[in-house]
């Protein structure tokens, strides 16, 4: 297993299968960039899925145990369950999971499951369709992302939702959420607002901290209780309501998880980043190109990541305001 400067060790591998989306929320692709004459990557230049495998199998002698598959929206791609069914066979023990804003998972749902897939997050930020549609300036409603979650879940996918929440703008829609999927007895996630690559003029007082949150769900559904013994590497911080039912809490702002933070990210053009908030990649695509093999990408790669120091949200107040960030389209969230 190998570890970065700060002693953290590689355990997770998000990888960007496409740059596009078909929603246009304002914190990851804002309409006002990301129009109709913004230029995606060519085909030519996103990783093939022999591309990903490779790397995939260069991180398994690192300590590589979860592969997430992200974009964009990774549903876009063609044939995604064959990439999936490909990094099964890499190792039969692989976590492999999926992040999706959801509106296609209900036609995908069977196949994912077939293939090899474990895992499944999506994306919700409200039930009101009013506000699902100006948040993602789409016209799908949420009822067709329920649908794709129930889908999911009925093929034997685990499902989690992930909801971040901005004040001012769907604080309202916490307790909704949580009626939807309580039932359901899926996992939701409340995710703190961000400065990440994308954000569309984020400001510090946008966040509703998960204290905040904590308050409203307990004064619907009674006293929360936190998780005791969390595994090392998690970024969700998680509760239980009386009856037992988890929900989860991630506080990059207020409670920053550098420490424990086990991600390398590679975007679909192959440049990988040691952090969300990285600005700049290590080109990885070119070094196939050249010819290397499996042991060529993992020397590569475990340089890199030895020399790793990031810590963004436990520096934030203190680093440059001019910093600009990855989008996090291009590496996902």
């Amino acid at each position: 297993m190998t570890r970065d400067y700060l002693g953290r060790p590689l355990k997770d591998l998000r990888i960007s299968i496409t740059d596009r989306c078909n929603f246009r929320c304002d914190y990851c692709m804002p309409p006002e960039i990301f129009g109709e004459d913004y230029e995606f990557l060519p085909r030519s230049e996103i990783l093939s899925y022999e591309d990903i495998i490779l790397l995939v199998k260069a991180m398994l002698p690192l300590g590589l145990e979860k592969v997430r598959i992200t974009g964009g929206e990774p549903l876009l791609r063609k044939d995604i369950a064959i990439l999936i069914s490909m990094i099964r066979k890499c190792d039969q023990d692989l976590d492999i999971a999926l992040t999706t804003n959801g509106s296609l998972l209900a036609r995908f749902a069977k196949d994912l499951a077939t293939s090899g897939l474990d895992r499944v997050t999506v994306s919700l930020d409200a039930i009101d369709d009013s506000i699902v549609k100006k948040i993602s300036n789409s016209n799908l409603g949420s009822k067709n992302i329920i649908d794709g979650v129930k889908a999911a879940l009925d093929n034997g996918l685990n499902v989690k939702i992930n909801t971040v929440v901005v004040k001012n703008y769907n604080e309202n829609q916490i307790i909704p959420i949580l009626n939807i999927f309580y039932r359901m007895d899926v996992l939701v996630r409340f995710i703190e607002y961000m400065d990440v690559g994308g954000t569309k003029d984020w400001k510090p007082e946008q966040v509703v901290f998960g204290n905040q949150i904590r308050k409203l769900i307990s004064a619907e559904y009674g006293d929360l209780t936190p998780v005791a013994g969390q595994k090392y590497g998690e970024v969700a911080n998680l509760w239980t309501l009386p009856n037992g039912y988890q929900i989860g809490f991630i506080e990059s702002i207020s409670k920053p998880f550098c420490n424990s933070c086990t991600r390398v990210r590679v975007s679909a053009n192959g440049s990988l980043y040691t952090c969300l908030f990285s600005e700049t990649g290590h080109d990885l695509k070119s070094l196939i190109k050249m010819g290397a093999d499996i042991n060529d990408l993992t020397e590569a790669i475990s340089t890199v990541w030895s020399n790793r120091a990031d810590r963004y949200s436990e520096i934030r107040n203190t680093s440059s305001q001019d910093k600009v960030p990855v989008e996090m389209h291009f590496i996902g969230g």
